[in-house]
């Protein structure tokens, strides 16, 4: 290897460092808050946080900064939609069960997403009373 190619390399190897360690050599981590999707028998799916049932609708409040990860614990895929609030970056609108979605709100504002699952509670075995709720969601942020 010649010495301009060892020094392009050691300069892109610095760079990359760089970029990935803060100024200050540690960064702060961003508060995470968790959701999840669950399989209810009236409406066939809540909100769910930790070990409580927040119902179909919900209101959380969190820091500017924070990453949300939602995470459906049933076998169906939900489509995801912000219908208020400052611009996210939510990507596919599709989840597939088995994994999860990651919202980081870095803006302060009034947001709000809905959840509509895909297939319907007979389709995947699942049974229910009364019709699937789609899930609403609104994130105040501060």
């Amino acid at each position: 290897m010649g010495t301009n190619a060892r020094r392009l390399g050691l300069a892109l190897l610095a760079a990359a460092v760089l970029a990935v360690v803060p100024i200050g050599g540690a960064a702060a981590a961003s508060p995470t808050f968790r959701l999840s999707i669950i399989h209810y028998v009236t409406g066939c799916h809540v909100w769910g946080s930790g070990t409580k049932i927040l119902g179909p609708s919900t209101k959380v409040t969190l820091k500017r900064g924070t990453v949300l990860v939602i995470r459906p614990t049933c076998p169906m895929d939900f489509d995801f939609a912000q219908t208020a609030g400052p611009r996210l970056v939510l990507g596919d609108p599709r989840t597939v069960s088995g994994s999860s979605r990651t919202i980081v709100f870095r803006r302060p504002g009034t947001y709000r997403i809905t959840a509509k699952n895909v297939q319907s509670s007979t389709e995947v075995g699942l049974q229910t009373l009364g019709p699937d709720n789609t899930l609403t969601l609104t994130v105040v942020v501060k």
